[in-house]
This record gives structure tokens, C-alpha cells and sequence, in this order.
């Protein structure tokens, strides 16, 4: 029996073409009857074999004329009405049968749609919107429960307290900062008209960066300032640091060049006091005399974005005065109180930490960043990718910052490998310093030197092994990803928090 493979299917009143008419067996065919084997036994019975027997055994049905169908073992089996049992049915059945009692619907071996071989498979849309929905009813649940038990807690004081006039010391260490680059500029001003030798403008460069985060460092330790406001300073100090020494190695690196076309391009360029400004300004890390520009300001867009901003901040004072504070007033330190209980802490802070962290993130690299860069017309906003789709901890640090991402990679890791040192050292040495920078952002605010932020970032260099190595062992991207989660959301973050909540505690208790 010749099966068409064309899926169409031609209507009872329909012309038949002349291939089709061909293919078609006489209704009627006293040899197609004869040839119709008997009804095999049903533990023989074959899919096809079933569609074969019916289909030959309805030969002599009256009817309106076959329809020929696709393939039965692509589409039977998906047939859940009249139409699509119709289009199930393969080979010359006629048009009144498929929807009788007695037409087959059990051809094939088909899985179970959750099945481990078909799992992967099948869209999970409808799973994630019930996520979705369960994720909302519980935390809405979660609020309610806490209005009810602590009542509202957030007051005008978290975005605007009247110490923070108080605290004009820092102010006038953030207004005072441009002179540093301003130093910088001066140097290198210097240096391209050859009034002083490269020794002294590497030596120079090294005095101002250093003097840069110096400065701020001793105004916090000597004012007894809020630690929002020290670490908000000392972010800034840092991204200034960072710029600096890119400004300095990028114009080392033009001027020592000698290669031709590199020459051309710092000659005729040279040291510019505007490129300089910009760079300052730009949400990036890395200097180079020009940067791709997009045409205008959209303003409409600025301000819906402030907006974004403004919300969201507002929701992370209401987790942090809800949900955080309350916390943490209620726990012990984690290292010396009852393990239990500690673990209770760390599982009950995670969510409020994870939420507030993501906060942090879409405010700071998705809002901020892109304002500022569409103030400035600033065109690459790469900053940041993927990262929660990482499948290790390296892969997360490489997506997560992608500013810092690029400066560590121009500055440190690949002048390491061109200078002979082997990628593992290079990386430990590029984790080094970013340990050694968040240590800064958050110890000197806090007025702790336990090294907890250092110990934290460092303890990041055996987690990229770890999920390396099970990368390779398991070959699933699921098995790094949830490792870097726990390690990230569950424990690390609630941990860091509770550690220096009560080294801050025990600090101000043993000044008193």
C-alpha cells in the first residue's frame, strides 16, 4: 500500500489529482479483498501492521472517497478530536471511518511527557508561570506577616537623616578627589613634551594612586561617619583608583609602543585635558582617547529610568528596615553562638539578602550605568552579561562586572601572562587584588580589620576549581549553576552580613 507523503488532506469533493488518483486502490478491487490478511493475533500486532489490516480490511467501505494522510508514526497519537485523528490516520483510509469506535488510537510507543528521556523536550512555560505565581502569593504572605508583627518600620530617616549634614568631612574629601586625576593629567602633560624621563612618571603615577586611596581612607577612620556613607565614598575612591591606573599604563603603553601606526595615533592625539574629563566621568574603567558615541539624548527615556530608580531603592529600604534589621538584631554571632541557631539565622537572612542584593545590581549596572552613559552619549553598555546563567564561579565573575571584568583583564591578567606567568598565578594574583578592593569598600567603613571581605573573595579562587572540576565531571551546566547560587545567595552573603553586624556591635559596645 503506497503512503503519500504529503500531510494535506483532500476534501470529499475535491478533484484528485492524477498521481493520487494512481495511488488510490479501487474501492471496490475483488484482489485488494482477497489479498486482506486475516485479523493477527493481538500480541503480534505491529503499529503499523494495525493501521495496514484496518486500512485494507475498510477497502470495501462505502464512502466518499480515501484521504491520504502523513506518516502514522509521526502523528498518530496526537490526535485528540475528529480533525486530528483524521490527520493521524495514514495510508488510504476513508473519510467516515476515522472517527468510528473502532478506529485504532494505540499505533506507537510514546514517553510520558516528564519521563527522564523526554523531560527536556517539552516546553515548561506553564511551570514557570506557577513558580511565578507561587513566589508572589508566599511573599506577599511573608509581608503581610511582618506588617502585622513589627508594623511599619521604615521611616524618612534611611534616605535622609540629619547626621549626614553632619558629616561634611566626607563631603569635602568627594569634592576634593578630582585633583588626583587633575595630578595625573600634569604627569603625563609632562611626559609626552619629554621634560621628565619615564622613571619618574611610572614613580609619580604610583605616589598619586596611592595618595588617592589614602586620603579618603584616613578622613573615614578619623570621622565617626555612618558606614552607608564611608562605603558609598570609598566606591567611588575605588572606581577613581581603577581609572587612574588605567589612564597611567594605557599612555606608558602608547608612548613605549614601536610600532608605527601606534606611534601616529599618540602623536597626533597626544594628551588631551577633555578626553581626560570624559574618561572620568564615563561609566567604564578603561581609558582610551575616544570611545563609540551614540547621536542624542533621549530624554523621556532618562527620566523613566530615574524613576526605576527611585522605586527600587525605595524597595530595598523596606526589605532592609522589615525584613533584615529585625534579623539580625535577633541573632547571635555566627562563629560563636549555637551552630543550630546560626544556621537558622543564615537560611531566614538569605532571601531578604538575595533580594536586596539583586536590587543593588539592577540599580547600579542597569540603571545607573545606562543613565549616566546616555547623559554622556556614551555607546558601549556592555556592563554587564548573563551572569545568572553561569555555570561556574569563574564564568560569574567574567559576566557579573563586566567594567571591572575588562579593566582586570587589560591591566593585571594579561600583562601577567605576556610577562611569563602561568594562568592559574595570574588569576590568583587578579583575585588578589579585587579582595585586597573590597576589604577597602567595606572594612574601613565599618571601622573592622578581620579580613572577612579579603577571606571571602579569596575563598573564590578553590570554588572556580571546584565547579570547574564538576563541569567536567558531570557535563551539566545545572551543577554549577546551583553551586553558585548557594554559595553566593544561601550562605556567603547572609554570613558576611551577620559576621560584621556583630564585629560592629562589639566595636561601638567596647568604645562605650
Amino acid at each position: 500500500m503506497a503512503v503519500s507523503k504529503n500531510p494535506e488532506t483532500l476534501a470529499p469533493d475535491q478533484e484528485p489529482s492524477k498521481e493520487s488518483d494512481l495511488r488510490r486502490r479501487p474501492a471496490s478491487s475483488p484482489s485488494s479483498t482477497a489479498a486482506s490478511p486475516a485479523v493477527p493475533d493481538s500480541s503480534s500486532r505491529t503499529s503499523s501492521s494495525i493501521t495496514g489490516s484496518w486500512t485494507t480490511a475498510l477497502d470495501g467501505d462505502s464512502g466518499a472517497g480515501a484521504v491520504r494522510i502523513g506518516d502514522p508514526k509521526d502523528r498518530i497519537g496526537e490526535a485528540n478530536d475528529i480533525g486530528e485523528k483524521k490527520k493521524a490516520c495514514s495510508g488510504e483510509v476513508p473519510v467516515g471511518f476515522v472517527d468510528r469506535p473502532s478506529a485504532p488510537v494505540h499505533v506507537r510507543v510514546v514517553e510520558s511527557p516528564l519521563s527522564s528521556d523526554t523531560i527536556f523536550q517539552q516546553s515548561h512555560a506553564g511551570l514557570l508561570n506557577l513558580c511565578v505565581v507561587v513566589l508572589i502569593a508566599v511573599n506577599s504572605r511573608l509581608i503581610i506577616e511582618n506588617l502585622m508583627k513589627y508594623g511599619l518600620l521604615i521611616g524618612s530617616g534611611f534616605f535622609f537623616s540629619s547626621r549626614l549634614l553632619r558629616d561634611w568631612p566626607l563631603l569635602i574629601c568627594s569634592l576634593t578627589l578630582p585633583v588626583f586625576p587633575l595630578g595625573s593629567y600634569m604627569v603625563e602633560k609632562l611626559a609626552y613634551k619629554k621634560f621628565i624621563s619615564e622613571p619618574v612618571v611610572v614613580s609619580l603615577h604610583v605616589i598619586l594612586i596611592i595618595a588617592t586611596i589614602m586620603y579618603p581612607v584616613f578622613v573615614i577612620l578619623r570621622c565617626d561617619s555612618p558606614i552607608l556613607s564611608g562605603i558609598n565614598l570609598m566606591l567611588f575612591v575605588s572606581s577613581i583608583c581603577l581609572k587612574l591606573v588605567s589612564y597611567a599604563h594605557a599612555n606608558y603603553d602608547l608612548r613605549s609602543s614601536s610600532n608605527s601606526i601606534d606611534k601616529g595615533i599618540h602623536k597626533s592625539q597626544g594628551v588631551s585635558f577633555k578626553s581626560l574629563v570624559y574618561f572620568i566621568m564615563a561609566p567604564t574603567l578603561c581609558y582610551q582617547p575616544s570611545y563609540p558615541r551614540t547621536t542624542c539624548i533621549r530624554k523621556g527615556w532618562v527620566i523613566c529610568q530615574l524613576v526605576k530608580l527611585v522605586i527600587f531603592t525605595g524597595v530595598m529600604g523596606f526589605i532592609i528596615e522589615q525584613y533584615i534589621d529585625p534579623i539580625i538584631k535577633n541573632s547571635q554571632h555566627p562563629l560563636k553562638g549555637n551552630v543550630l541557631n546560626a544556621m537558622e539565622r543564615v537560611l531566614k537572612l538569605s532571601i531578604p539578602t538575595l533580594y536586596v542584593w539583586l536590587c543593588v545590581f539592577y540599580c547600579t549596572f542597569h540603571l545607573w550605568l545606562n543613565i549616566l552613559a546616555e547623559l554622556l552619549c556614551f555607546g558601549d553598555r556592555e556592563f554587564y552579561k548573563d551572569w545568572w546563567n553561569a555555570k561556574t564561579i569563574e564564568e560569574y565573575w567574567r559576566m557579573w562586572n563586566m567594567p571591572v571584568h575588562k579593566w582586570m583583564l587589560r591591566h593585571v591578567y594579561l600583562p601577567c601572562i605576556r610577562n611569563g606567568i602561568p594562568k592559574g598565578v595570574a588569576m590568583v594574583i587578579s583575585f588578589f587584588i579585587s579582595a585586597i578592593f573590597h576589604e577597602l569598600c567595606i572594612g574601613i567603613p565599618c571601622h573592622i580589620f578581620k579580613f572577612w571581605a579579603f577571606i571571602g573573595i579569596m575563598f573564590q579562587v578553590p570554588l572556580v576549581i571546584l565547579t570547574k572540576y564538576l563541569q567536567n565531571k558531570f557535563k551539566s551546566a545545572m551543577v554549577g549553576n546551583m553551586i553558585f547560587w548557594f554559595f553566593f545567595s544561601i550562605y556567603g552573603q547572609p554570613m558576611c552580613v551577620l559576621l560584621y553586624y556583630h564585629d560592629v556591635m562589639n566595636r561601638k559596645v567596647g568604645t562605650e
